[in-house]
């Protein structure tokens, strides 16, 4: 906003350019603004001051009251939502038949009780364009996998975790720890995780990054024996391998991961298999519109989303005047892609399975 002593400096000068022979649109391009402010600030022959700080403004009919503003911080404060974000939070309750607000609400209402901070130890993801591309339209088609290092007791001493996820449902598939990278380990877990999800006679394609255990002998020697299609991402490029590496970000962000290391590998692997249950089992994962992965795995999310549909019209029929538009989008999700195209002229590669 322009203070009403810089209206009149500002319309001085061009009055007096305009004297001088200039016209009024270059004059008022000079001054950096346009002929319609300028006419409007000398509407009345005089600078009129800027009354938009001083405007009465009407409050929302649609506003939250007090007492559900309340309500929302006290579901936010209860022990099972204390570490679940809004985003988690609405889909939870959609499930339960309750609907108290908007996930925009929920992060208003948090925000102005500034209980909504950012994490420390995050940072902003970096953008990379993507290799080629798999699309799955069902469980078992596109798989990745990576191994990341956990801390062991001795500093400088490290556990290996091996993890394969299934992209279209972000399932852990399979899992293991173990004291050194190799990729005879690497292959012996793939052929537990094929028979494990009987696709045997289905192989997926496999997406993995560019270390030596994901391309080493052994392990290029099983995929071949598997029909497995491998996959890989670019040298030195972690994104194009985003669903193993926002897997691992996911568990090492955990409330109470060891830090300063664990304490043995048996240990490890107690924690470990504690995170998958949840993750499997309770985690609702917000790109696959709020359900556990399990459930979008074994087909169950179709019902649970039509059931949110349900809860949402209901409750966009009870108070109209809250909603601009149309309820949240709670369709299930039918293609998931492993570095997808960003426009129709990416050359990509589509895997097209029966799911």
């Amino acid at each position: 906003m322009i203070s009403t002593a810089d209206r009149r400096q500002t319309v001085v000068l061009i009055n007096t350019a305009r004297q001088n022979g200039a016209r009024l649109a270059p004059a008022c391009q000079v001054a950096g603004i346009s002929v319609r402010t300028y006419q409007r600030w000398t509407k009345t022959g005089n600078v009129r001051p800027d009354l938009r700080p001083t405007t009465q403004r009407p409050e929302p009919a649609n506003k939250l009251t007090i007492e559900e503003r309340q309500h929302v911080l006290d579901i936010c404060h209860q022990p099972e939502y204390a570490s679940l974000p809004p985003g988690q939070i609405v889909p939870i309750l959609a499930d339960q038949g309750t609907y108290i607000a908007s996930e925009s609400s929920f992060y208003r209402v948090l925000h102005e009780a500034d209980e909504q901070h950012h994490r420390g130890r995050s940072r902003k993801p970096h953008a990379f364009n993507p290799p080629q591309g798999y699309c799955a339209t069902g469980p078992n088609q596109v798989w990745s996998w990576d191994i990341t290092w956990l801390p062991a007791p001795i500093r400088g001493m490290f556990f290996y975790l091996y993890m394969i996820m299934d992209v279209y449902s972000r399932k852990v598939v399979a899992w293991e720890v173990h004291p050194m990278e190799s990729a005879d380990l690497g292959a012996s877990l793939l052929h537990k995780a094929i028979l494990s999800e009987g696709c045997l006679l289905d192989p997926p394609v496999l997406h993995a990054d560019n270390g030596g255990p994901q391309k080493g002998f052994t392990m290029k020697a099983k995929l071949e024996a598997l029909g497995v299609t491998p996959s890989y991402s670019r040298p030195r490029v972690s994104n194009d391998n985003p669903y193993s590496e926002s897997l691992f970000r996911t568990f090492k962000y955990r409330p109470k991961y060891p830090v300063k290391g664990f304490k043995s590998i048996e240990a490890t692997r107690q924690w470990v298999s504690r995170f998958a249950k949840w993750y499997n089992e309770e985690h609702r994962h917000s790109a696959i519109r709020f359900v556990t992965p399990s459930q979008r795995h074994g087909g169950e999310d179709i019902k649970i989303l039509a059931n949110r549909r349900r809860v949402y019209h209901m409750a966009k029929q009870r108070r109209q005047d809250r909603w601009s538009g149309s309820t949240r989008n709670w369709e299930p999700i039918e293609e998931v892609w492993l570095n997808g195209p960003k426009d129709a002229e990416n050359n990509v590669s589509v895997l097209s399975k029966a799911a």
